[in-house]
C-alpha cells in the first residue's frame, strides 16, 4: 500500500493539479511539524525538571544524609520521627542503590520497548493519553488537527474518499483514531455518509462533525476540513502557551514539598540541639 503523500502526488499528477498539490503537501508538513514542535516544547520543561529533581534527591540520599546521620548519632538523644524516616530511606538507597537504579532504567526501557512492539499496549496508552488531565486535551486536539489536515489534503488531491481513509488513521498518530478511521472506512464503503460514520465512532467533537457535514453538502469537504484543522492547530498553540505558565507553579510546589521536606526533616534535630545539650 502506498503512503498517503505518494497517493496525493499521483492523484495530483493525473488531474493536472500537481503544483497546487505540492503546495498543499508543503503546507501540511509545516503545520504538522509545528504542532509536534509545540507539544515537545511543552513537555520538555516538566520532564527536565523531574530529571533534575531525581538527580538531586539521589545525591541527597546517597551522600548528604549519611553525613548528617553520623552527626546525629553523637547527640545521644531521640530523633524526631520525620528524621528517622528520611534516614531509614537513605539507608535503603545506600544499600540497594544499584537495584533501584537497575529497576528504574530497566523499567523505563522495558516499558518503551513494550509500547513500541505491542499493539495492545499502544492502544491502552493512546487511550490513557487522551484521558490524561491537562495534557489529554492537547493530545486530542493535535490528533484531530492532523486527522482533518491529512484528509483535507488527500481529498483536495483527488484521492477517492475510501482510499484516502485507508491512510488518514495512521497519519493521526493515535491508535484510537486509527480504529475509528477503519470503522469510518467500512461504513463509507457501504454507502454511509462521511459525517454519519464519523459521528458513530464517538471520538470527534461536534464542531468537526458540523464542518464535515457542511463540506459534504456544499461539495467543499477539503476546504471545510482544512478550516477545522486550522482551528485546532490554533487551539493547540494557545493551550501550549497556557500550559507553560500553568506547569511552572505546580512543579515549584512539588519540588518544594519533596526537597524542602527532606531538608526540614534533617534540620529538626539541630533545632532541638539546645535541649539535648
Amino acid at each position: 500500500m502506498m503512503s498517503w503523500p505518494i497517493l496525493s502526488f499521483s492523484a495530483g499528477e493525473t488531474s493536472g493539479m500537481l503544483d497546487a498539490i505540492l503546495d498543499r503537501l508543503a503546507t501540511y508538513k509545516e503545520k504538522i511539524l509545528a504542532i509536534k514542535g509545540k507539544i515537545k516544547s511543552a513537555l520538555f520543561y516538566p520532564i527536565s525538571v523531574i530529571v533534575v529533581a531525581i538527580v538531586v534527591v539521589w545525591v541527597i540520599m546517597i551522600w548528604v544524609i549519611p553525613a548528617f546521620k553520623q552527626v546525629f548519632t553523637s547527640f545521644g538523644a531521640d530523633l524526631p520521627a520525620p528524621t528517622l524516616f528520611v534516614m531509614g530511606l537513605s539507608d535503603f538507597f545506600v544499600e540497594y542503590w544499584y537495584l533501584i537504579f537497575g529497576i528504574l532504567i530497566g523499567g523505563v526501557w522495558g516499558f518503551l520497548e513494550l509500547w513500541k512492539r505491542s499493539e495492545a499496549v499502544q492502544i491502552a496508552m493512546d487511550r490513557t493519553l487522551l484521558r490524561a488531565p491537562i495534557f489529554g486535551d492537547i493530545v486530542r486536539k493535535s490528533v484531530i488537527a492532523r486527522w482533518t489536515r491529512t484528509l483535507s489534503t488527500m481529498f483536495a488531491a483527488g484521492v477517492p474518499l475510501v482510499e484516502a481513509l485507508d491512510s488518514v488513521g495512521g497519519a493521526s498518530g493515535n491508535a484510537v483514531f486509527v480504529e475509528a478511521t477503519e470503522q469510518i472506512q467500512k461504513d463509507v464503503s457501504t454507502g454511509s455518509a462521511l459525517t454519519t460514520s464519523m459521528q458513530s465512532t464517538g471520538v470527534f467533537p461536534s464542531m468537526v462533525l458540523q464542518m464535515a457535514s457542511i463540506g459534504e453538502e456544499s461539495g467543499a469537504l477539503d476546504h471545510m476540513l482544512g478550516k477545522a484543522a486550522e482551528f485546532y492547530e490554533q487551539e493547540v498553540d494557545e493551550m501550549v502557551k497556557g500550559l507553560s505558565s500553568l506547569m511552572e507553579p505546580f512543579i515549584i510546589v512539588i519540588l518544594g514539598v519533596l526537597i524542602g521536606g527532606i531538608v526540614v526533616s534533617m534540620y529538626l534535630p539541630i533545632f532541638k540541639l539546645g535541649s539535648v545539650v
